[in-house]
Formats: C-alpha cells, sequence, structure tokens
C-alpha cells in the first residue's frame, strides 16, 4: 500500500472517529441522510448496469410512482435495489458473520421479479465478461470457488476494513457467481462489509464507470488491489464529508 492511499486510509478513519462521537445522530437527521444515501446507492448502481431511469426519475420509483416510457424492469430493478440495502442493513444489524446464503439472499433480491428461475442461484453455465482481462471459473467450480471466499474473508481480520472490503467486491466480482446481477450484488457486498465494519456506505457513481470497471479489471488481473482501494476510499470519504458537513463536524 502506497503512502498516499494510507494517508487516505488515515484521514477516513480519523472521520470516522469524529462521526462516531456524534453518534447516536438526531433521528431527523439519521432519517435524511438514509434516504439521500438510499437514492444515491440505488441510482448510481443501476445506472452503472445501463438502467436509464434518471436520478430523479429513480426518487419518484422509490416513492410507488411509474415513469412513462421506461422498462418494467428498470422499475423493479429499483425497488429491489432499495429490498437489497434493506436487507444488509439487517445483516449489519445481526451483527452474522459472511455467508454464502447471505450472498444468495442479496441476489434473490437483486433479480426478483426480473428473473425469479436464476434469483439466488449460482449459474448452470460458463460466462464470459465482455471487456474483462479474466474468464470466471467454469461454473462447476463456483461451490469451492464460493466456499473459499467466505474462507479468505474469515482470515482477512488484519487487513484496514476499506481494503478488505474492496478485496472482497473485487474477489465476488472474479468468480462472477450468477448469471447477472453480479455487480450489484458485489457493491451491495462492498457496502455490507464498510456498515459492519462502523462506516457508512460509499457510492461509486456512475460517473466513475470506466475508471470503476478498469480498476476492477486490473485487480482480477494482477491480485493487486490498490487502485480499486482507492477508488472506494475516495467514495467512502464523500459520504463521510456529507455527514460531517451535515451535522457541523467537518472541521
Amino acid at each position: 500500500m502506497d503512502s498516499s492511499l494510507h494517508a487516505l486510509l488515515h484521514t477516513i478513519d480519523a472521520d470516522k472517529a469524529k462521526l462516531d462521537v456524534a453518534r447516536p445522530l438526531p433521528l431527523n437527521t439519521l432519517g435524511s441522510l438514509r434516504d439521500a444515501l438510499m437514492l444515491e446507492l440505488t441510482y448510481h448502481s443501476n445506472a452503472i448496469e445501463g438502467n436509464t431511469l434518471s436520478l430523479h426519475e429513480t426518487k419518484v420509483v422509490l416513492e410507488g410512482i411509474a415513469v412513462g416510457g421506461k422498462l418494467l424492469r428498470e422499475h423493479i430493478a429499483v425497488t429491489n435495489h432499495r429490498d437489497a440495502i434493506l436487507y444488509v442493513e439487517d445483516i449489519v444489524g445481526s451483527d452474522e458473520g459472511l455467508s454464502e446464503s447471505q450472498i444468495r439472499h442479496i441476489h434473490a433480491r437483486v433479480l426478483k421479479g426480473i428473473d425469479d428461475k436464476e434469483a439466488g442461484q449460482y449459474r448452470r453455465e460458463n460466462a464470459v465478461i465482455s471487456g474483462a482481462s479474466t474468464t470466471p471459473p467454469d461454473f462447476s467450480l463456483l461451490p469451492a470457488e464460493m466456499d473459499a471466499l467466505i474462507g479468505w474473508h474469515a482470515s482477512a481480520t488484519d487487513t484496514h476494513p476499506v481494503a478488505r472490503a474492496a478485496e472482497l467486491h473485487t474477489r465476488f466480482a472474479k468468480i462472477h457467481p450468477f448469471s447477472d446481477g453480479n455487480g450489484r450484488t458485489g457493491r451491495l457486498l462492498l457496502n455490507l462489509e464498510l456498515m459492519k465494519s462502523g462506516y457508512p456506505p460509499a457510492v461509486i457513481r456512475q460517473e466513475e464507470r470506466l475508471a470503476y470497471y478498469e480498476a476492477l479489471d486490473r485487480a482480477c488481473v494482477t491480485g493487486e488491489y490498490s487502485i480499486i482501494t482507492r477508488l472506494v476510499a475516495e467514495a467512502l470519504e464523500r459520504t463521510l464529508a456529507a455527514y460531517l458537513d451535515l451535522l457541523g463536524r467537518r472541521d
């Protein structure tokens, strides 16, 4: 880990400490922050995957209103992502260790009503990721690969939580265990890991899509996670700054 990334993680931890001092947050403040993050996480994660709903349209759909001229699939993707975030929050509150069952249940919520046959099920055929430099493992190896992922996670306790979250996301992306919905599921796993460690979620923006894919690809090829960790850390620092600004504790 280079010195600049180490310094960024130090800044993040200092900001998290300021946030921890302010806890428990005022209910109205907590509610407004949660609603804003729910919207941003849902909009950006879906937009990265090609969903054409705008930020405003996503907000409207979350409020239960249909948007004319948009696909039903795009509407469902919005409400599914919200439900998946709520499930992630439940996991955080239960203080459970990471499991394959959790990952399958997150994915099941992502694809519910879109592809119920595949929701929560590992792919049953081989896959190629467009634009990627690596090929996902043979589908027959997925149970062993996912078991190894859980084993790695259980052993990575000495890794900085932000670096561990970025690496978990990358390792999951490289396995590509599902036929669809891997990106959204992977970003939810990323934030599950951050939130379990007491950090707020990191919003990877759709404007960062190219840099994000390039960072993921590089990490999958080389096994070196500094670039993807930096991207995640910068996204997390934006969230922390928004929290501290609202609380008047940025200085």
